[in-house]
């Protein structure tokens, strides 16, 4: 009886992890994500406007008349941004074997984590968040880091396979290309 019971515990834990990540997106945002799935530089941008919504969100709290619970709004909104900025290190981790061209887009992230930075370390000390601001900002980094290195490898890429840029560029612009057409007699 008791196996039955820690199995069941066991099936229970991951639902309740993938439900804590839904309720970190409102249907809005999700929307966004499946709209940009197919092409990374969408893709990114989704999460940096998602994340620019968070870091604003801290930064009205953080800023703003301080009202009761707001320690506990703070250290939901950094665990949020935790998360989030996590999963889209994970979509570099795996855009970059597969040379997918974000050159144009990881600008923008370069720029925009080192904004979130300043944000998540804007924060007055607190024990109620002191952890989850930590996590954040060894998330930031740890994005950061991992644009940086891809913007230096994808310009080294691209430079060396012109052919892979156009490839990428055929594949970000789904239209298809003008064919030219042969009348048959009949």
């Amino acid at each position: 009886m008791q196996w039955l019971l820690a199995f069941s515990f066991l099936l229970a834990v991951p639902r309740c992890r993938a439900q804590a990540h839904d309720a970190a997106l409102s249907e809005t945002e999700v929307e966004s994500l499946r709209d940009a799935a197919y092409v990374p530089n969408d893709r990114v941008d989704a999460y940096i406007k998602i994340l620019d919504t968070r870091s604003d969100r801290i930064h009205a709290l953080v800023n703003g008349r301080r009202k009761p619970g707001r320690e506990q709004q703070i250290h939901d909104l950094l665990d949020d941004f935790a998360t989030l900025t996590d999963e889209l290190d994970n979509k570099l981790d795996d855009y970059a074997p597969k040379h997918r061209d974000l050159r144009k887009t990881l600008p923008r992230l370069l720029q925009a984590t080192e904004r979130w930075s300043t944000v998540v370390r804007s924060a007055p000390e607190d024990p109620a968040y002191k952890v989850v601001q930590k996590i954040a900002l060894d998330a930031l980094g740890e994005l950061h880091q991992a644009a940086a290195t891809m913007t230096t490898e994808e310009t080294a890429y691209f430079a060396a396979h012109p052919d892979a840029a156009r490839a990428e560029q055929e594949r970000a612009d789904p239209r298809p290309a003008q064919r030219e057409t042969i009348d048959i007699p009949r």
